[in-house]
């Protein structure tokens, strides 16, 4: 299946927003770095960067529609069941996750993006996403959504479900 070719996000989208709701404080930063770490640690900053755009999306769509199902804060969204994998019980990764400190370079770049992030200082590459994917698969929730961004080895979508 061929990929769409995607048109840049304008400008004026990736304006730095307002600090995130519900998302201040270090508990947030650290829980969205070790999110950004389990979730992104192979991609570029400007990857790590969309993940942690996503999840701020998240935070803004449920204060916008009052409580949405994925949580009104940086920490809700990111330990929201089966919703980030890395945060998973039973994901094989999730004890390197939690040991995981700044000595690590690329968690030391995911604090860097967390902290920005929270501050509302991220500008926002993936057009508001609220999902994503890696390249390669094909998740049945993607199915008939067109994808806004296309960064690293993820696509991102922007949808209401």
């Amino acid at each position: 299946m061929s990929r769409p070719t995607l048109i840049p996000v304008a400008d004026a989208a990736r304006a730095p927003a307002p600090p995130t709701p519900g998302g201040t404080g270090e508990e947030a930063v650290d829980t969205l770095a070790r999110t950004l770490w389990g979730e992104a640690r192979g991609e570029p900053v400007r990857g790590i960067e969309a993940v942690a755009a996503v999840i701020v999306n998240r935070v803004r769509a449920a204060e916008r529609r009052g409580g949405f199902w994925w949580g009104g804060s940086v920490v809700a969204v990111c330990r929201k069941p089966y919703q980030f994998s890395c945060w998973n019980a039973d994901d094989p990764n999730r004890p390197q996750l939690l040991a995981v400190t700044a000595a690590d370079p690329v968690f030391a770049t995911c604090l860097r993006v967390a902290r920005r992030a929270v501050a509302g200082l991220l500008p926002d590459p993936t057009g508001g996403a609220t999902h994503y994917h890696a390249l390669g698969l094909h998740p049945d929730w993607a199915a008939g959504h067109t994808p806004s961004a296309e960064i690293g080895r993820h696509l991102f979508y922007t949808t209401t479900e």
